[in-house]
């Protein structure tokens, strides 16, 4: 076997794929390196399986709802064998396209683990491969805080290794993974508490977003104890307890979820025995181009700790090949203005500069906002709040960031996203003719500027 390619992608995720994929399209000869299976944390352990179960925690929920509506229903029982089952096979059916596709595209995938060997070559089970170009696309994994009894807590993870539903659960963390778990496992039927170091959940959202995220998770049910810095993990008789730095617990809990960041995958590459640098954190700095500090080395995805997204990830790994293999020297990804959904109940959607960013920028910033329950729970006495706000920037106006919750959001910001990257103005958005009765209708029909009162 010839162990030259012209490239060699180290992760066989998103970022991995994405590049391997287009290189062979283009002729080039193709490794792909991956020790577990096709598809990354996306496909096996993240986005895929998330929304099967947050896609079933919102069935639940309106059943829950449909009551009130004249609708005589109710849940019997949640069977989380059957869901889990299910979701299973659907990642099955994902990973064994994944195989079949990689085989016909002739790409060779080498089974293991990969270790840099010098700047070109790697090994992998014990033989020595080189390339001309080489992508590390490695990935994250979920960080564990080295408290005492950190062990007795599962990770993201863990999640979906569960193979019953949690009576009791302490969610340890209030970012994006710390409240889509929180929400999912609360509809399906757990009794949820979030704890977190920051004072408020989605603290790096727009405030209006983290406000009414908050109302949302209490007004289901869920308990936040914010903020809240766990010092230790311990089992006692009445379950798991959750010990603050101050000496406070909170105790009984069946099941503790680690949600407190993700780390970049890049510990076992021996990178040492390179000129690759890597921060601290695990983090592969690079440029715009992806290209790192060593010539024909590259990184992409979560590894280089810019916007950790599965679209993003693919979207530089494409862009990247198209530069090296199709001449199209400045083909590069532009980080800017990058949509991004947490599923939440209901989710949420932003893109663009929150508003304490764009009165950064020193221009004149206007803000358009509205608080409302949608109409689908108009019947209903549960109203978990709509809120959507548009930042505008400059004397023209034109709209840097939106920011919303609510129902269907995760769907309508796509386009939104569009009209915002062109950079459309608030007039523009104004003169679109508005769609009724939908929520989305509320972006364009904005009239009065917000001042706080």
């Amino acid at each position: 076997m010839d162990n030259h390619f012209d490239l060699i992608a180290i992760g066989g995720g998103s970022g991995g794929l994405a590049i391997a994929e287009k290189a062979a399209a283009y002729g080039k000869r193709t490794a792909i390196v991956e020790p577990s299976h096709l598809g990354g944390t996306c496909v096996n352990v993240g986005c895929v399986p998330k929304k099967v179960m947050w896609y079933a925690s919102e069935i639940a929920q309106s059943v829950r709802d449909a009551p009130e509506l004249g609708i005589q229903a109710e849940i019997a029982a949640i069977d989380w064998p059957t869901l889990v089952k299910g979701r299973e096979g659907m990642i099955d059916g994902i990973r064994n396209y994944w195989n079949g596709y990689v085989d016909k595209l002739g790409i060779t995938l080498l089974k293991g683990s990969a270790r840099f060997v010098d700047n070109k070559t790697i090994e992998v089970n014990g033989a020595q491969y080189s390339a001309e170009h080489i992508a590390i696309a490695t990935g994250g994994r979920p960080i564990v805080p080295p408290v005492p009894g950190h062990e007795l807590g599962i990770t993201s993870d863990g999640f979906f290794k569960l193979e019953q539903a949690p009576k009791r659960v302490c969610v340890i963390g209030g970012g994006y993974i710390g409240v889509e778990l929180a929400g999912i496992l609360n509809s399906l039927g757990s009794e949820v508490t979030i704890v977190a170091l920051e004072p408020k959940v989605l603290e790096t959202f727009d405030p209006l977003i983290s406000e009414t995220v908050k109302h949302n998770l209490e007004h289901e049910g869920i308990t936040l104890n914010l903020p809240f810095a766990v010092a230790s993990l311990e089992q006692r008789d009445d379950g798991i307890a959750v010990i603050n730095k101050d000496g406070t617990a909170l105790t009984g809990f069946d099941t503790a979820l680690w949600a407190v960041g993700r780390r970049a995958n890049t510990d076992a590459l021996n990178l040492e025995a390179t000129d690759i640098e890597r921060q601290p954190n695990g983090i592969v700095p690079t440029d715009t181009f992806q290209n790192t500090n060593v010539a024909g080395v590259y990184a992409l995805g979560d590894i280089t700790g810019r916007a950790p997204l599965t679209p993003v990830a693919i979207a530089a790994g494409r862009r990247l090949a198209d530069r090296l293999f199709n001449n199209q020297p400045e083909r590069h990804l532009d980080y800017e203005n990058i949509p991004t959904v947490v599923f939440a109940h209901p989710p949420v959607g932003s893109v663009g500069l929150t508003e304490a960013q764009a009165r950064e920028t020193g221009k004149k910033v206007t803000i358009y906002q509205t608080t409302f329950t949608p109409m689908k729970y108009a019947l209903n006495t549960r109203e978990p709040r709509t809120a959507m706000k548009l930042v505008c920037s400059g004397e023209n106006e034109r709209v840097v960031g939106i920011h919303m919750v609510g129902d269907g959001v995760d769907e309508m910001l796509q386009g939104f996203a569009v009209a915002l990257k062109m950079g459309a103005t608030k007039e523009d958005f104004d003169n679109t003719v508005a769609i009724h009765p939908v929520s989305a209708e509320e972006l364009v029909t904005l009239k009065e500027p917000y001042t706080g009162d």
